[in-house]
């Protein structure tokens, strides 16, 4: 029987990510069988893709024993203690580019999930930050509007949306290959 999973506050749920899914495997760190490994992105020289279980990266043990980290950095100034939870102790996200975590209130924002337009639906203010973001690239308005219009939780475009931990404003941004 797999264990209850360790709480990340920065990632509040692994398993409807993504981050972390059932698995029958051995973890490559603390050499047991848990039930659940980590699908996220480790950023390190070993192949420990698919090898870690949420325990070991929640207990900092991973990133200690192979020098790994697990996201490609805050968008944002944050205390060091909140950079290093998020960077090594914190089920990464896999993006079509360098994934970036958001920051809000001076504190990480909370991860919850890939979404495209349809789940954007209820999320305006989030689709009027994507609107800046994509019109800070020089588009055309009729581009930028069907850029938003095609954004895809399930393929590219896409965009991350993550909740601030102190005001719960909604987060996101979004990327393409």
């Amino acid at each position: 029987m797999s264990e209850l999973l360790p709480e990340f506050p920065y990632h509040p749920d692994p398993l409807a990510t993504g981050s972390v899914v059932p698995s029958a495997a051995v973890c490559a760190c603390c050499e047991r069988q848990r039930g659940y490994l980590c699908t996220g992105p480790v950023h390190t020289p070993a192949d420990l893709d698919d090898r870690l279980c949420p325990w070991c990266i929640a207990d900092g043990s991973a990133a200690e024993r192979y020098g790994v980290s697990f996201t490609g950095g805050i968008d944002g100034d944050v205390a060091d203690a909140v950079w290093l939870t998020v960077d090594s102790r914190t089920p990464g996200f896999s993006s079509w580019q360098q994934d970036q975590w958001l920051a809000h209130c001076g504190d990480a924002a909370a991860f919850l999930g890939v979404v495209g337009a349809a789940e954007l639906v209820e999320f305006p203010d989030v689709v009027e930050t994507l609107r800046q973001e994509a019109s800070g690239w020089d588009w055309p308005p009729q581009n930028v509007e069907h850029y938003l219009a095609s954004l895809d939780k399930d393929g590219q475009p896409t965009a991350y949306l993550f909740r601030c931990r102190v005001c719960a404003t909604h987060l996101a941004y979004s990327d393409f290959t």
